[in-house]
């Protein structure tokens, strides 16, 4: 698959966090050479934390880590593998999923109520977790502090780049390293998008400020994204902290800035990899009686299969951002609504803008970055989302997902 015009430049170089160890292998899940599983072994002291999928037919992997979330900090392990989602499984996915945990706990010495996984790829096909299981001795051989970023290509599936991200925070004059990594591409929506997410931190903090952390800003970074309005059976972001650093984070203002970052990064890499995907869209919205008026009227204008198109041809079609503010429930008045692209009023007062200029909006519209900013002039509430455009590309990747 050719490489996202929106990827970026490089990978990352990404620090070793103290405490974590990776490795990855060909299992042969769906497709035959080809980087499919990868294990993350955690040291003793560490906190893990998550935040899953609403989704009301989410996957046995999905349930089974949010069954064993908690406050222990035992060691742990986390075993993630791509093309088979494990979901709709029924009683065979919950069987694979104590297969492969068990075989986990057996070569690491980890309980098996601190061992975690995730799968992702095809919905409703048993995992075949004999060819994961089979590996895991090979991974556990394998394991290294430098090995996250084949970790984060085990994790792909129509992703066309690996996503990793980095901070390094100074706290109490010590050094404080988070590194994270992502796989997402299609079938992305809030509820938290098709998206694998790990993050980790030599930070030392408690399970319970480290979740209440984690679910303040997934809601600010991996929920305020969508490619295609879909939510996953599968979505999991988890986040580790070793606490070898020996720096108490705890209610720590920098480090939950520098997490973050690394977030909002990564959400953002995942809709710059939407499948087809041409353009990066951030949308603004501001002057909505609430937020979640704002946000309404955001993710109505990001997920518009008609504005997306419009996106996708460069087409300044702003009659279709108004179609959305209309169609999003949330409160409106046609005669306060002002509506930019980039710098450029496009309308205000309920008509179009007298400095309209079609040239300019154009050009605007043929850069990589659109930006879309809607005021709705009623009061303070105010939301941000990012989206990708729609193409003929993302119709081809999905209509033969399964051959």
């Amino acid at each position: 698959m050719p490489l996202s015009p929106l990827a970026p430049a490089a990978f990352p170089d990404l620090p070793v966090i103290d405490g974590v160890t990776f490795a990855a292998a060909q299992a042969g899940v769906k497709y035959k050479n080809r980087t499919d599983v990868m294990l993350a072994v955690l040291a003793p002291g560490s906190t893990v934390t998550g935040v899953f999928t609403r989704s009301a037919t989410r996957s046995a992997p999905v349930l089974d880590c949010q069954a064993k979330l908690g406050p222990d900090t035992g060691p742990a392990a986390i075993l993630v593998n791509s093309g088979n989602s494990n979901a709709f499984t029924g009683k065979a996915g919950l069987e694979s999923v104590a297969a492969i945990t068990q075989a986990v706990a057996a070569a690491t010495g980890i309980d098996a109520a601190r061992v975690f996984t995730a799968s992702t790829g095809v919905i409703g096909e048993p995992l075949p977790h004999d060819r994961i299981v089979a590996k895991i001795d090979d991974l556990k051989a394998a394991q290294s502090a430098t090995a996250m970023t084949d970790a984060a290509r085990a994790i792909m599936t129509t992703d066309t780049f690996p996503k990793g991200s980095t901070q390094t925070v100074t706290i109490d004059g010590k050094p404080v390293q988070i590194a994270g990594i992502a796989k997402g591409s299609g079938m992305i929506a809030p509820d938290m998008a098709t998206m694998l997410v790990y993050i980790f931190t030599d930070a030392q903090i408690a399970y319970q400020p480290l979740q209440d952390m984690l679910g303040r800003l997934a809601d600010k970074t991996f929920n305020n994204i969508t490619v295609d309005s879909d939510t996953s059976t599968s979505d999991s972001l988890m986040l580790a902290a070793t606490g070898t650093s020996g720096v108490d984070v705890t209610g720590n203002a920098s480090f939950e800035d520098a997490l973050h970052t690394v977030m909002l990064d990564l959400a953002h890499q995942v809709v710059r990899d939407g499948e087809g995907a041409t353009k990066f869209v951030t949308i603004a919205v501001t002057g909505a009686e609430t937020d979640a008026d704002a946000r309404l009227v955001a993710m109505a204008t990001a997920n518009s299969p008609l504005v997306k198109t419009a996106i996708a041809g460069e087409d300044p079609n702003w009659g279709r951002i108004v179609m959305a503010v209309g169609k999003s429930g949330a409160a409106a008045d046609r005669d306060k609504l002002t509506i930019k692209l980039g710098d450029m009023v496009l309308a205000e007062n309920g008509w179009r803008a007298p400095s309209y200029s079609e040239e300019a909006a154009a050009a605007h519209m043929k850069g990589q970055n659109i930006d879309i900013n809607v005021d709705l002039g009623l009061g303070d509430g105010a939301a941000t989302v990012w989206t990708c455009d729609l193409t003929h590309e993302y119709i081809t990747i999905n209509a033969d997902y399964r051959s």
